[in-house]
């Protein structure tokens, strides 16, 4: 499933390609593409409605409207992009909607196994009130070491299940959770109330140089991720941990091995992230 970095570098890529077109006419094609709004009530919100911005709230991209907002949920094998013309009827099985805009282009959301969604909040209110059910976002401000211990030392979880929890942190993954914890050197099932502060401070340090360099790098390409133009994400040459099991330790050369962690295949070394007594 794609997870901050790789939805941040899809809001981006989207940006300039959107921001001032007008929404010509919505085509939906997979029956459950919108959530919780009806064909005939979201045409009628975002037809001959300018976009105005994109950008991101946890693993949501957000296209904002001059009044409303769409909302598109990626989950695990959603792509949206820009496309001249939509498909012809026999090519475009894997497409759940598309937005026709007002230069003649379409906003293509396609996704092979159909979990993704489109969602619709008419206004400011709405949003924020959606929002809150998310934890902060790891790259802004408030994401800071005294709210990560305070927040942790609160919590009788074990520390990854925690990590992942979208209403503890908004858009850490299976990925970025693996990585951030390896190089703080913290075992993903130590508890989260027994992890030392210095150690608290080493993993906020982690989990935002880890999203911040795939950013950078456009994301992790891990099952069929892509973006614009069908490119794919450049950290996935860079990780540290995540789906080496079998290779050696980048810092100490142990096996890396995988094991599960809340249903989640987990990577590890087992001398650096020395498991809680």
């Amino acid at each position: 499933m794609p997870e901050l970095p790789e939805v941040e570098t899809v809001a981006r890529s989207l940006r300039p390609h959107l921001i001032d077109r007008k929404i010509h006419a919505f085509e939906r094609y997979w029956p459950k593409a919108l959530h919780d709004v009806s064909l005939p009530a979201f045409r009628k919100a975002v037809t001959n409605q300018r976009i105005v911005d994109v950008r991101r709230r946890a693993k949501f991209v957000i296209v904002v409207l001059e009044r409303g907002f769409v909302l598109v949920h990626l989950r695990m094998t959603g792509k949206l992009y820009p496309l001249p013309e939509i498909p012809p009827k026999r090519e475009r099985n894997l497409i759940s909607c598309a937005f026709v805009l007002s230069d003649g282009s379409n906003l293509i959301f396609e996704d092979q196994r159909r979990f993704g969604r489109v969602y619709w909040f008419a206004n400011q209110e709405e949003l924020e009130l959606w929002s809150q059910r998310f934890g902060p976002e790891p790259l802004e401000a408030e994401f800071t070491p005294h709210w990560l211990t305070h927040s942790l030392a609160g919590s009788k979880r074990q520390v990854k299940p925690l990590l992942l929890d979208q209403e503890f942190i908004a858009g850490l993954g299976n990925i970025y959770v693996d990585e951030s914890l390896w190089l703080a050197k913290i075992h993903p099932l130590t508890p989260a109330a027994q992890i030392p502060k210095a150690k608290v401070k080493r993993l906020h340090g982690a989990i935002q140089e880890v999203l911040e360099k795939s950013i950078r790098m456009n994301g992790t390409s891990f099952m069929n991720f892509k973006f614009l133009g069908g490119y794919e994400g450049g950290y996935t040459d860079e990780l540290l941990v995540f789906g080496r099991q079998g290779q050696p330790c980048l810092r100490c050369k142990r096996e890396i091995v995988k094991l599960k962690v809340a249903q989640r295949g987990t990577h590890i070394c087992e001398r650096c992230q020395a498991a809680p007594a």
